[in-house]
């Protein structure tokens, strides 16, 4: 079995400091203190961060989008991304160092329980490397789900309520940060990770979701360009394409889906009367992988 560990070089949210965990609190050395919840995670989320008194996912779409993974649809996107974790580690990777990765943006956990699980099937190769992995997400309800379904006696991950404009990690602490379908701070991004070390985003493809924009949408917006952007404090490594046909069947699953994309609330109540009727819809996933490393 793999070894698998909660990320540890958390830092204050307040003054930025190294966090020292003694018991069941995180604890600087100012006196800033967070305690580890009941269900395993701690919220790192200044009241001064919030955008809102409740920022982020809500609860219906974090459960939404929790039984939408947890069918599997997107599993190709998930062994992509575990793939390109491994390959990019194993090239330049001290053996005896865990691996440490932040899903910034974390969800209801989903990626990163993937990452784990590939982690655990490649112990069975030579070099195998342990992991040491944080999940971090701004809204409580995401964080929540996730730290859930974690096992508390052996947590695969240490789970963050935290905002990526202030991402509360030690500088320089990490191997690589997925972005999934998120919103990239690249000024912290750059700064958590290591020289050499993976930035990792999937963004939607041209056709992504294409059927059901079509359904819920009176007119589709032109595509944005696919070109590559150049980063600041990164070099581009490279670029994957992952598309494939997806048929839901049943209104739960069409409903889940439209749920858990911002497509929920920027469609009309027209829009959603449509998808809502649907039994049954095909769809192309397709989703871009492109990777930087931090210079």
């Amino acid at each position: 079995m793999s070894i698998i560990t909660p990320f540890q070089a958390l830092a204050c949210p307040l003054d930025g400091e190294p966090l020292a965990l003694t018991g069941s609190v995180w604890r600087c050395a100012a006196g800033h203190s967070f305690d580890i919840a009941k269900q395993g995670y701690v919220n790192l989320l200044p009241v001064q961060h919030k955008r809102s008194h409740d920022p982020g996912d809500s609860k219906a779409m974090v459960a939404a989008r929790q039984r939408f993974l947890g069918a599997g649809y997107y599993q190709p996107i998930a062994d992509a991304v575990s793939d390109a974790v491994f390959s990019h580690a194993g090239s330049q990777h001290p053996t005896n160092e865990p691996l440490s990765c932040l899903d910034a943006g974390c969800g209801e956990g989903y990626y990163l329980r993937q990452l784990a699980h590939a982690g655990q099937l490649a112990n069975a190769a030579p070099n195998s490397l342990p992991l040491s992995l944080i999940g971090l997400d701004i809204s409580k309800w995401a964080v929540l789900a996730a730290a859930k379904q974690d096992n508390k006696q052996a947590p695969l991950s240490s789970w963050v309520v935290g905002s990526n404009a202030h991402i509360p990690v030690q500088t320089e602490t990490l191997d690589s940060v997925l972005c999934m379908f998120g919103f990239p701070v690249l000024i912290e991004f750059a700064r958590v990770l290591r020289t050499g070390g993976l930035l990792l985003q999937v963004e939607a493809g041209p056709n992504h979701l294409r059927e059901l924009r079509e359904v819920i949408y009176p007119t589709l917006k032109p595509e944005r360009s696919t070109e590559t952007e150049v980063l600041e404090g990164f070099i581009h490594h490279s670029s994957e394409r992952v598309s494939y046909p997806l048929a839901l069947n049943g209104s739960d699953a069409i409903a889940d889906l439209l749920a858990m994309t911002p497509h929920l609330y920027r469609a009309s109540a027209e829009g959603r009367a449509r998808a809502a009727a649907l039994e049954m819809l095909s769809v192309t996933v397709d989703a871009r992988i492109v990777i930087y490393t931090r210079i």
